[in-house]
């Protein structure tokens, strides 16, 4: 059996955000039976695109599991579900619970409903500064950089991000 490395990002902005990021880590592994290999501290991030809401919490998680991306995308969005958040609501929107495949190994896919690496991952601190608590040297596999260097080479208007944890 192949066991595979995903890195998974995990936010929250409505209800007790922080409780609902550790319950979605929690959940997201008791689901797919994978093992926790490494969790970010979380930061209090400035929202991004829909700037008119409640601000963030978010971290990034790392897993160990033998399923395939497919299967932890389905686990993802059902496990957003499950802890309430509204898949119908507005795009970028306030949220419950958001979790997304950052990278899986060094796989590449592209399909209409998963695209990994994340397509937004180097435009984000609040995504950045997290993992780097955990995998700062890990290269991109499509920009060949370290996420260290994507967060080193970040121009996204000194986006407010605070260690809260």
């Amino acid at each position: 059996m192949i066991f595979h490395t995903a890195y998974i990002a995990v936010g929250s902005n409505m209800g007790d955000r922080l409780n609902n990021c550790l319950k979605g880590i929690d959940t997201f592994v008791k689901e797919t039976n994978a093992e926790l290999l490494a969790k970010s501290k979380f930061y209090k991030t400035q929202p991004m695109y829909v700037e008119d809401q409640d601000w963030f919490i978010n971290g990034v998680f790392s897993v160990q599991t033998k399923s395939s991306p497919f299967e932890l995308f389905d686990a993802a969005k059902k496990i957003e579900i499950l802890l309430g958040r509204d898949l119908a609501a507005k795009r970028y929107g306030p949220r419950v619970l958001d979790l997304d495949i950052l990278l899986m190994d060094d796989m590449i896919i592209h399909t209409p409903n998963l695209i990994i690496p994340h397509p937004r991952l180097q435009e984000r601190r609040f995504v950045l500064q997290p993992f780097c608590d955990i995998a700062s040297g890990l290269f991109h596999p499509l920009l060949k950089k370290s996420m260290q260097e994507l967060l080193n080479d970040l121009n996204d208007g000194n986006q407010k991000v605070y260690c809260c944890q």
